[in-house]
């Protein structure tokens, strides 16, 4: 690679030097003669493919109109400007530039570019362009791609609308009575029933805390006064006619917390708001409080039963009477957990009247505990005994110590008739309950 060369003057025509002799080069130390002006340089000279003609190559072919001419194997790396026109390509020139569309297709070797300058075969030239000024006529459009089409009309491009488009009246026609088939939803749906009111049911009743304390709390106080009353009576010494007789005082205070998880399984969710969600997930309102009564029966149930079992077995153990019987075991054990399982749906169906759970929770407590006290007060009067002595034999107290065979008034109900009262009260209450569900607003 050499350094470019000046232009050299043209020889005169009667210049006789042999043909095929080396031109001269200029020493390396030796100034560079200065350039001449684009407007003085001489008209430029059509380059052939053919063999350079018998001139001296001593001197260069002149610079033209574009520039300065390059000799072979020479490579020029420079910044130029924007000439007047794009320049053309010759056959054997390389130009690696950025340019916006690509230029018409080169000309023959054997004519010269009308513009710009010109390049000998062999010669590489990078530029870097500047974009074309305004007055410069924009570049020929880039040749059509086979896969692009042309702009079609409106009607022809309806049909590459997206399907989404075209649901709806798809879903006018579908049905029984129209021409398309009917839509079927890919997404698999079920029809609801009991069996997911229950599941539901029971993930809000085990997710709680109330849950939790109040039935914990009924099993403390069931057997651990069941224990005490037991240790009590054997340490008496003295035989005793009926061993079960004490085995329900702590079952009666156990009837206190559950009386209060009966209540808070429906008013809590009046209190929130819940209520409006569960019906809305579950428009059968009749399903979800039979969902929710069956729940709280059987947890109430099973738990009831299992700590009334310990409490009897210990009494049975520990306390010197008579060997109770199958019924006497059955009513002590199973009795009282049925007992006190619907007596948490009468206080189920108390919530759901009164949608209050303060309201629902003082009513059932004066059910349980206010008969009794007020006979109490009644029986000093001559004309309100026989009331008092009703209230006392139909209250809860003396209708769990009839189960056990220890109750206050023997003329009231014995065996399993304090059951069956306490079914048909709870009864009558759901009913209520039922009815004031669908009637009423949420």
């Amino acid at each position: 690679m050499t350094s470019p060369q000046q232009p050299q003057p043209q020889p005169e025509p009667h210049d006789t030097a042999a043909p095929g002799a080396a031109a001269p080069m200029p020493p390396a130390g030796a100034p560079e003669p200065p350039a001449q002006h684009p407007a003085e340089q001489p008209e430029p000279r059509p380059l052939a493919a053919h063999p350079r003609p018998e001139q001296p190559p001593a001197q260069a072919p002149a610079p033209q109109e574009g520039g300065p001419a390059r000799e072979a194997g020479t490579m020029m790396l420079q910044a130029q400007q924007p000439p007047a026109a794009a320049p053309r390509k010759e056959a054997g020139t390389m130009m690696l530039q950025a340019q916006a569309a690509p230029q018409s297709a080169p000309l023959p070797p054997q004519s010269a570019p009308p513009q710009g300058a010109p390049k000998d075969a062999g010669t590489m030239t990078l530029q870097a362009q500047q974009p074309p000024a305004a007055s410069q006529q924009p570049p020929a459009a880039p040749p059509q791609q086979p896969n692009q089409q042309p702009h079609q009309p409106a009607q022809q491009q309806a049909p590459q609308q997206p399907p989404q488009q075209q649901i709806p009246a798809a879903w006018q026609t579908a049905g029984p009575g129209g021409a398309a088939p009917a839509y079927v939803s890919p997404i698999p749906v079920r029809r609801t029933n009991l069996g997911h009111a229950l599941a539901s049911e029971w993930t809000k009743i085990r997710s709680v805390r109330s849950t939790l304390w109040t039935l914990g709390v009924m099993i403390l106080l069931n057997v651990g006064i069941g224990l005490m009353a037991a240790v009590a009576i054997a340490g008496l010494g003295h035989p005793t006619t009926v061993v079960f007789g004490s085995a329900w005082f702590g079952l009666l205070l156990g009837t206190l917390c559950v009386i209060p998880l009966g209540v808070l399984v429906i008013s809590s969710e009046y209190g929130t708001g819940m209520i409006r969600t569960t019906f809305t997930a579950c428009p059968s309102r009749g399903r979800v409080l039979t969902a929710k009564a069956i729940v709280l029966f059987a947890l109430t149930f099973v738990i009831t039963t299992v700590s009334t079992v310990l409490v009897a077995v210990m009494h049975a153990g520990m306390i010197d009477g008579p060997a109770p019987t199958a019924d006497q075991w059955l009513r002590a054990t199973l009795g009282s957990g049925l007992y006190v399982a619907v007596l948490s749906l009468l206080a189920l169906g108390a919530g759901t009247l009164l949608r209050h759970s303060a309201g629902a929770i003082s009513a059932m407590m004066g059910l349980v505990l206010l008969p009794m006290l007020l006979a109490v007060f009644m029986l000093g009067s001559e004309s309100l005994r026989p009331v008092a002595k009703a209230m006392i034999e139909y209250s809860v107290p003396n209708s769990l110590g009839a189960l056990h065979d220890a109750a206050f008034m023997p003329d009231g109900p014995s065996g399993w008739q304090p059951l069956l009262i306490l079914v048909g009260v709870t009864a009558v209450v759901l009913g209520g309950a039922y009815a004031a569900l669908e009637k009423r607003d949420v």
